[in-house]
């Protein structure tokens, strides 16, 4: 039995996403009615995952919250979604075949933040993360936008991982206060900066040479992005390709400001994320 769709659930999906102060809100205002709705769905989830793991509370609490969703995702692929944001999602799980997977991986790294704190992972603990609370949700979308091929594939889990390193590296101080450090540790001991309170590393006069460091395999993954759309085409990968560039211009402020000063956070605004996705769109064909 289909749960039903009801208006309301869509008006919570649609605020739940506007009210992100996201410029995703507006890259997905791009696409047709049935697959931007998916999108705004998807969207809406990842912002409750997220807020989940990052808002105040116990830890016991958040996890059986993340549980909780677990259930609501095996709901969702039975036809019985009982969630506002799940039975929005319902339509696009049965239009575009969504793998369940990929939703129960990104639960699992929410629960990666609410476990930890996370402090300096490994190299291999941080793909891994990337993989879970980034690559899902890119290919989740890609499978929304209609491309599966293996080349778009790359192209998605490229920008992932850019977009989730620019994140990174933008948040080190709100991270910072929830006791996060997502700063890998061999970088960190590369440069001298081991052992710690993520506060106490953030002070370290290595820093900004580690995260230099960082920021330039961001942008690795941005050229690899770029690569890997060449061969697979842009064709429905606008909203993509908007984040992509607003992306890569917060990485070039970062960079240009440089991390010897991590306060205020840098953010751009609506109408300078507007011009520059925009502006980077007129050069791409459909």
């Amino acid at each position: 039995m289909t749960s039903a769709l009801s208006e309301d659930d869509k008006r919570q999906v649609r605020t739940i996403v506007r009210e992100s102060g996201s410029s995703f809100y507006w890259a997905m205002r791009l696409l047709p009615k049935k697959r931007r709705e998916a999108m705004f769905a998807l969207y809406a989830l990842a912002r409750e995952l997220d807020d989940i793991a990052d808002q105040p509370g116990k830890p016991t609490d958040k996890l059986i919250k993340l549980e909780a969703w677990k259930k609501e995702i095996e709901a969702l692929y039975a036809g019985t979604p009982n969630r506002p944001i799940s039975r929005a999602l319902l339509p696009a799980v049965q239009a575009f075949e969504l793998d369940k997977g990929e939703f129960l991986e990104l639960i699992v790294g929410m629960e990666t933040d609410v476990k930890g704190p996370v402090v300096a992972p490994s190299e291999e603990e941080l793909r891994l993360y990337c993989r879970r609370v980034a690559g899902t949700i890119g290919l989740l979308s890609l499978a929304i936008f209609g491309r599966r091929e293996e080349e778009a594939k790359t192209f998605s889990l490229a920008l992932a991982n850019a977009l989730q390193l620019t994140n990174i590296l933008r948040d080190l101080t709100e991270d910072a206060a929830m006791g996060r450090l997502y700063l890998p540790q061999e970088l960190l001991a590369q440069h001298d900066i081991v052992g710690g309170t993520p506060q106490a590393v953030l002070k370290h006069e290595n820093l900004h040479v580690a995260c230099e460091e960082l920021a330039e395999e961001a942008e690795k993954h941005f050229q690899s992005a770029r690569e890997a759309l060449k061969k697979a085409g842009t064709g429905h990968l606008r909203p993509a390709i908007m984040m992509m560039a607003v992306y890569h211009e917060i990485l070039r402020q970062l960079k240009r400001r440089g991390w010897r000063k991590l306060t205020p956070k840098l953010s751009l605004s609506s109408s300078a994320k507007a011009w520059i996705a925009f502006r980077h769109l007129l050069t791409v064909q459909p």
